[in-house]
């Protein structure tokens, strides 16, 4: 993946963790779709998730809004969820489940909020949501002219 540290490729170790000079200034949104049903769908499984998410994120980190929406549009990939922030990267992710998605997400939005725009490295994120990602979208504030991330 385009997004992995160099240092994962090429097997380094970094010893000390740069100052991240555009890290997201607003609050991060989570939204989570309370539509999403199961892969049988049989049951309407996004409300447990969003119930989950809410208590684990909604109570304990500062400036993050959890949110119910209806349908993200990834109905092949219950339960789904989206990451963003005003000046920041646009995560979505499929196929997650309650428990294992919950504490995934826990430690992403706090990886998220220190990191440059949001873009959380490769290496931070839980393999839930390596498998689970549907899509990563720039900030808005983006650099057209190369594609690289803004500065």
């Amino acid at each position: 993946m385009m997004d992995r540290d160099p240092a994962d490729i090429f097997g380094e170790t970094l010893l000390a963790e740069p100052p991240r000079a555009h890290a997201p200034a607003g609050c991060v949104v989570v939204s989570v779709c309370i539509t999403c049903k199961s892969a049988d769908g049989n049951a309407v499984i996004g409300p447990e998730m969003f119930d989950a998410v809410k208590a684990a994120l909604g109570e304990t980190e500062a400036r993050v809004m959890v949110r119910p929406v209806q349908c993200l549009g990834v109905c092949k990939r219950p339960a789904t969820v989206a990451v963003t922030s005003p000046d920041g990267y646009t995560f979505l992710f499929g196929d997650l489940q309650t428990e294992t998605g919950t504490a995934a997400l826990l430690s992403f939005v706090q990886s998220y909020q220190k990191s440059d725009y949001g873009l959380v490295p490769w290496r931070e994120r839980a393999d839930v949501l390596r498998k689970g990602m549907v899509a990563r979208v720039p900030p808005m504030r983006w650099s057209p002219d190369d594609g690289r991330a803004p500065k």
